[in-house]
């Protein structure tokens, strides 16, 4: 089973991708983090993320190769998220073809993942080349994802209602 979570920056999707993920695993479930650690905002946030998801996720911590961290796992896997992932990829140099080929290979596996991923196409068009071309990259994977996936929920206000 793959499924999508999709949303807005804190709509609430990593928590309900969170639960549906307890919900469903018949084991601990892994919890893939993607986010480097770049600034203290962005490791208060981590830490947020670490005190929500408790003990219940075993924790692997990958910004760059999600294949490879998860290839070999057996149970489970939340990859949370996407959205930094791509980011992370775009500034070590990497181009959607990469970033495809990556998600081609993620969506081969045999096994249950969840994906969490930020709607970025809902907004207006950014003034500077790499915000435009995270849009666009995100955009195209998320198709991707989507397309693959037997589930899909846009979460919005906390509430994730299913769009497949």
């Amino acid at each position: 089973m793959k499924v999508l979570f999709i949303g807005g920056i804190k709509s609430g999707k990593s928590f309900n991708a969170e639960k549906f993920s307890l919900k469903h695993a018949k084991s601990k479930p892994a919890y893939l983090a993607t986010t480097e650690f770049i600034d203290d905002e962005m490791s208060t946030r981590i830490e947020q993320h670490k005190l929500q998801r408790k003990d219940d996720f075993v924790t692997l911590e990958e910004p760059l190769e999600i294949y490879e961290s998860i290839v070999d796992y057996e149970g489970f896997v939340l990859i949370e998220c996407l959205s930094m992932w791509i980011n992370n990829m775009l500034y070590h140099g990497f181009d959607y073809e990469n970033m495809k080929n990556e998600i081609v290979k993620i969506m081969r596996l045999n096994q249950d993942i969840v994906f969490v991923l930020n709607d970025v196409g809902s907004g207006v068009i950014p003034d500077n080349k790499l915000a435009r071309e995270f849009v666009d990259v995100s955009g195209k994977l998320s198709q991707i994802v989507a397309a693959e996936c037997d589930e899909a929920y846009h979460t919005l206000a906390g509430i994730s209602t299913r769009i497949k």
